[in-house]
């Protein structure tokens, strides 16, 4: 599957360097991932902590690439503004979708199935399987 049918994933933080550090995680744990959109959403326009709404559909539109958007976020005003903006119903890509997953290993997981050329709903499924993971 080329680059241009690949989900989309948009990772949401209260902080810039969170947001693009799991972005870089992910990408390098997925053997690079280069050919996963994956675009980081963190913190405010001015470079503070929080969330903005304009970060994250700029984001969204930006890895677009008409199989769907796995939107995955990490506290709750995170959670709240895209719930927003789906709600707004003209901010987001269609097929945008917010996922419940745990951010790190949520994206971890939707990025290495999104490199596989998976759907967004495995891509959905496999990140929110990342709960299960047990550490012990």
């Amino acid at each position: 599957m080329s680059e241009s049918r690949r989900v989309g994933i948009v990772l949401v933080s209260h902080s810039a360097q969170v947001a693009a550090a799991v972005a870089e995680l992910a990408r390098g744990l997925a053997g690079g991932g280069t050919d996963v959109p994956v675009a980081p959403a963190g913190g405010t326009e001015g470079g503070g902590l929080g969330t903005s709404a304009e970060l994250i559909s700029a984001a969204a539109a930006s890895v677009d690439r008409g199989a769907g958007i796995a939107v995955l976020t990490d506290l709750g005003s995170a959670v709240l503004t895209v719930k927003a903006l789906l709600a707004e119903g003209d901010e987001l890509p269609d097929g945008t979708r917010l996922v419940d997953a745990p951010f790190v290993e949520g994206a971890v997981a939707a990025v290495v199935t999104a490199a596989t050329g998976a759907d967004l709903d495995a891509v959905e499924a496999a990140a929110a399987e990342a709960y299960s993971y047990r550490k012990v």
